[in-house]
């Protein structure tokens, strides 16, 4: 079987992004750890797997959780958790490189029309990054909470996978200050300044919770500092 990314949809859903088409690319991509050759079977406990995770950190931390804490969780031997990996690091990895390789595909996959232009190509990277948070929610929380108890290869894979979604917004800032579109005296620092931007909505879901805020919102208000920010002139060409 193969899966695609799909387009990421406007609502923040959509089948892509479910817990189980997450996990059928997470077994496309481990074939040689995952013992289990019921290609369906294999993707449904993957996903009791991976959401116990997800539940279980959210509670009481990722390294505070156990193999046993997650067969009652899920309700799966020892033996049977054994079969998608060999140690809790393997599926810390599983995890993490999902996150990374969801953010480089939706980024990468701006329209041309859009891409052609700088205003309209930042427009569209921050919506579609605080969009796939939103359809990920759960699996970026864990990113982000975990990441200072990371063993070195996955602390490696996240500052990486940072460091290339900066360069990415550094790359479209660059084109805006080439065609007088943005101005910006240091690309690298303010494409890291936009970064906790959009950290924000998932990492502080709650609070913009409470206070009623739509995603439209907060994207059009992440759009509007930024732009206020470094647009070279009020009639930029979008």
């Amino acid at each position: 079987m193969t899966t695609e990314m799909k387009a990421l949809p406007r609502n923040g859903s959509g089948d892509a992004y479910a817990t189980e088409a997450l996990c059928a690319r997470i077994l496309e991509r481990h074939r040689d750890r995952v013992s289990v050759r019921k290609e369906r079977l294999a993707t449904q406990n993957l996903a009791r797997i991976i959401e116990a995770v997800l539940a279980l950190s959210s509670r009481q931390g990722f390294h505070e959780t156990s193999l046993r804490d997650l067969a009652r969780e899920t309700g799966l031997s020892m033996g049977g958790l054994y079969t998608y990996f060999d140690t809790k690091e393997t599926l810390l990895l599983m995890i993490l490189t999902e996150v990374v390789e969801s953010v480089q595909a939706a980024l990468a996959a701006a329209p041309p029309e859009v891409a052609a232009r700088p205003r309209a190509h930042l427009r569209w990277l921050i919506e579609t990054h605080i969009r796939l948070t939103e359809a990920m929610g759960p699996w970026f929380v864990f990113a982000f909470m975990e990441a200072k108890g990371f063993p070195p290869p996955a602390r490696r894979l996240a500052t990486e996978s940072e460091l290339a979604v900066e360069q990415i917004f550094a790359r479209v800032l660059e084109d805006g200050v080439a065609e007088g579109v943005f101005t910006v005296e240091d690309v690298t620092l303010t494409a890291a300044l936009i970064k906790p931007l959009l950290q924000d909505w998932y990492v502080k879901r709650a609070k913009y919770a409470k206070r009623g805020l739509s995603i439209e919102r907060y994207v059009a208000g992440v759009i509007g500092l930024v732009e206020r920010a470094i647009l070279a002139r009020p009639d930029a060409r979008i």
